[in-house]
């Protein structure tokens, strides 16, 4: 049953045109278009026929079969339809009206590609030559120097080498709990979760265990990457980055890293980089009140983790990353990582808690057992996921303050169009810090405390030293905000 308000409904700021062609691509569902929120395939369709009325649209019998052939998502940087940006292994490729381009992403600085599909009318057609020119130039610079031994003189050339040096030593500090993985996004050029990915599948010795191709390795990555929304605040490639990296952490642990399979870890780092693709940056009561296909279809459960995990099945099928495995194989690998994907449902911690807590008290946790690792697997991905508050305050107060913002952007939405304000997301009566000390005290202390016991070694008194520091941080902050009487810069 279609929700009817007697307003305009809300369209999202991440609106991505999809275009015809991707609708009928193989994988999950995708909320690349903020209007398939409202069962509209077009946003510019949904924000006509609100002009000048009353009254909500509300679509036809057909929407629901329509988006479910929309499988799987590609992320697109351009609401232009006339350009289609493709990016893979590096490469960026426009599909324009007169065909695909091939551009090099080197050492060049970024060019919006758009300028070279300029109408003459834009008076800017000779910038677009002379962007030509200069890449052309630069591949043939770097190409001549390439063949004859020379190395490039390149300031540019040098800047990347400089940039690429600097990710590369960080990389080698990859199980530091001090990891800033914004610094880290930064110099990877927006391709954190890319660049660690893969160079903990190294690491771990995954590639040459599952004899894994390299380059499907790296179009795996680059399409889960694109997968996540870059408006959201939060919910981003930087954060399944980062979620990425506390896995490892976790993953290097005394008891963990003693029991765990190579199987184990492959899954725990896949369940890490890809726990929130395709997130449309609200949450699950606003679909349910919104009556979102996708509601409709998992039934109001686990709505958006059933969604990543499906999303993150899709592109697996797609990238045939492990297509040379048995078809059993394939299938206990799907669904572990659904598994693992749907224990990051919030709403589902006190039962993971409880059964935790159970197993430390009876001291009936063998790890030699497959179930029981899976568990600890499930458990893992919890903390990291949840791990912000554990990292030093400089980390964790950025980390607060963006998903922070995100909530409140929710929020924001639902009072313009007159609908309930979910839980943390009204800016007049929440702020940063009581939504920060509320989550440290019921949400993540007591799963870090329980986490302590299972595996009490340094790193587990250094995440419980930093949630107490940032907890009596933000009190501090609190009752700062309290004594000078000014929300509005605290938020």
């Amino acid at each position: 049953m279609a929700l009817c308000y007697q307003f305009q409904l809300p369209v999202l700021p991440l609106d991505r045109p999809v275009p015809k062609h991707v609708l009928s691509r193989r994988g999950a569902i995708s909320f690349s278009s903020s209007s398939s929120l409202f069962g509209c395939t077009n946003p510019r369709v949904l924000s006509q026929t609100f002009t000048n009325s009353s009254n909500l649209w509300i679509p036809s019998s057909g929407w629901e079969e329509r988006f479910l052939e929309r499988r799987g998502a590609i992320s697109y940087e351009s609401s232009d339809q006339t350009a289609l940006y493709i990016r893979m292994l590096g490469d960026v490729r426009v599909r324009s009206r007169a065909g695909f381009q091939p551009e090099r992403r080197d050492s060049h600085p970024y060019v919006d590609f758009r300028l070279l599909h300029l109408s003459p009318e834009t008076g800017e057609l000779a910038s677009a030559r002379k962007i030509r020119r200069l890449l052309s130039f630069q591949r043939y610079f770097r190409s001549t120097h390439l063949f004859r031994g020379v190395p490039s003189l390149n300031s540019l050339s040098v800047l990347d080498d400089n940039y690429n040096g600097q990710a590369m030593c960080m990389l080698e500090k990859d199980g530091n709990w001090n990891f800033d993985i914004f610094l880290f996004d930064r110099l990877t050029n927006g391709n954190s979760l890319v660049t660690l990915t893969f160079h903990l599948f190294k690491y771990h010795g995954l590639i040459e265990h599952f004899h894994l191709d390299s380059v499907k390795l790296r179009r795996f990555l680059v399409m889960v990457q694109e997968d996540y929304h870059r408006n959201n605040p939060y919910h981003n490639a930087v954060h399944a980055a980062d979620v990425t990296q506390a896995m490892h952490c976790f993953l290097k642990e005394t008891k963990l890293a003693n029991s765990f399979s190579p199987w184990d870890v492959l899954l725990g780092l896949l369940a890490a980089t890809t726990h929130d693709m395709d997130h449309p940056g609200v949450n699950q009561p606003f679909l349910i009140k919104t009556n979102h296909y996708l509601a409709s279809l998992y039934k109001n459960t686990s709505v958006l983790e059933n969604h990543h995990w499906r999303s993150a099945v899709c592109v697996l099928q797609e990238s045939k990353l492990f297509s040379h495995l048995a078809v059993e194989e394939i299938y206990q690998m799907e669904s572990q990582l659904g598994s693992l994907i749907l224990a990051t449902d919030i709403t589902r911690q006190n039962e993971f808690l409880s059964q935790l807590r159970t197993h430390l008290d009876m001291s009936d946790l063998h790890l030699d057992d497959a179930g029981h690792r899976h568990f600890m697997l499930q458990i893992a991905l919890k903390c990291a996921d949840i791990s912000n508050p554990c990292r030093p305050w400089e980390l964790s107060k950025q980390w607060s303050e963006k998903v922070t913002q995100e909530f409140f952007h929710q929020g924001d939405i639902e009072r313009k169009y007159k609908l309930d304000i979910s839980q943390l997301c009204d800016r007049h009566t929440e702020t940063v810090a009581n939504i920060q000390i509320g989550f440290i005290t019921y949400v993540a202390k007591p799963l870090f405390v329980e986490w302590c016991r299972f595996s009490n070694t340094t790193l587990s008194q250094t995440m419980l030293g930093h949630l107490s520091l940032n907890n009596a941080s933000w009190k501090g902050l609190l009752q700062e905000q309290s004594q000078g009487g000014d929300d509005t810069d605290f938020i």
